[in-house]
């Protein structure tokens, strides 16, 4: 089994920063593209940010340069580090990962629980 743990999510007021953290764990084999999505009240889940194995990165529009995705593939983890939040940046983020299982044949796309971030004063 694999799982995807976020965390680093809460409460923050506008201007401020967050760190997300999402760390991969079960019988992985190999680790390709990471990417953080999110997903407001009323509206379609977007991706914010994704990175390659050889930590090549793409950035929704909205959130370029005031967010920054990096990872450690020793540590099979994912961040995104927050700075100059807004309140529109509001929403639940989810961390992805594109991988492969030891033993089974296939890349497979895997999806963590969430986690809440919301920006108000």
């Amino acid at each position: 089994q694999v799982q995807l743990v976020e965390s680093g999510g809460g409460l923050v007021q506008p201007g401020g920063s967050l760190r997300l953290s999402c760390a991969a764990s079960g019988s992985i084999a190999s680790i390709y593209g990471m990417h953080w999505y999110r997903q407001a009240p009323g509206k379609q889940r977007e991706l914010v940010a994704a990175i390659t194995s050889e930590s090549s990165t793409n950035y929704a529009d909205s959130v370029k340069g005031r967010f920054t995705i990096s990872r450690d593939n020793a540590k099979n983890t994912v961040y995104l580090q927050m700075n100059s939040l807004k309140p529109e940046d509001t929403a639940v983020y989810y961390c992805h990962a594109d991988l492969t299982r030891i033993g089974v044949r296939g890349v497979y796309g895997y999806w963590g629980q969430g986690t809440q971030v919301t920006v108000s004063s």
